[in-house]
């Protein structure tokens, strides 16, 4: 799974990074938490565009509230109600610097920074927008996520979708997906060849709590001795 990720970058450079158009007022982030607003790329109007959503996919039909749906399976994104809307007609990628993951050493958590050759990578995720209780409109997402595969299978058995650059196109693109498409097969395809450009490394615990966890802190991806 993905439980919390980097995004690194700048607006301007995310702008640059996409080619899109967008105002986020954005800043680094070392540390993006479930329920957190973050970058998401989409496309409409024929234009890619850069916007802030809350990471939490919640359904128009879905009341807010209960366990954060910060993750869809690959597996199932195309069979659970929870996502096959989305994958429809709301596919977005999620511009990441890198994400952590957990595992067990001397009965303490070591928090591994599991990132690409590039500075951002492409994950695929999935949008939704939603009613809150003032009826302004509020748009959330999820990521989507595979069986990991090379550096990120030894620290983890999930890992993120990330797309090679040539695929952003055809993921985002805003018809809609049917059977016959073969998307699916296509995501798996590209999201495999990615899985072998990325590398892990140790970083400091101060990661594990989010609890007054300063997360403009470049330090937090540092590589650390174990």
């Amino acid at each position: 799974m993905c439980g919390r990720y980097v995004m690194a970058r700048t607006d301007f450079q995310l702008l640059g990074d996409f080619a899109a158009s967008g105002d986020l007022g954005w800043e680094p982030a070392f540390s993006v938490a479930p329920t957190n607003r973050a970058p998401i790329l989409r496309v409409r109007d024929d234009e890619r565009q850069l916007a802030l959503a809350k990471w939490s996919l919640v359904p128009s039909w879905m009341k807010a509230g209960g366990p954060p749906n910060i993750n869809a399976r690959i597996e199932t994104i195309a069979t659970k109600p929870m996502f096959r809307g989305s994958l429809s007609s709301d596919r977005i990628v999620v511009p990441m610097s890198g994400y952590y993951e957990w595992e067990e050493t001397d009965g303490q958590k070591q928090p591994w920074f599991i990132h690409g050759e590039t500075p951002v990578l492409a994950a695929a995720g999935l949008r939704a927008e939603y009613q809150d209780g003032d009826g302004e409109w509020q748009s959330t997402f999820t990521i989507i996520t595979r069986e990991a595969r090379d550096a990120s299978g030894e620290v983890h058995d999930r890992m993120p979708v990330f797309l090679e650059a040539d695929f952003l196109d055809t993921w985002l693109s805003p018809g809609k997906v049917t059977d016959k498409d073969g998307l699916l097969d296509q995501l798996d395809a590209t999201s495999v060849k990615m899985a072998t450009t990325i590398t892990t490394r140790p970083v400091s615990r101060r990661v594990n709590s989010v609890k007054g966890l300063d997360w403009t802190d470049a330090t937090l991806i540092d590589e650390v001795k174990l």
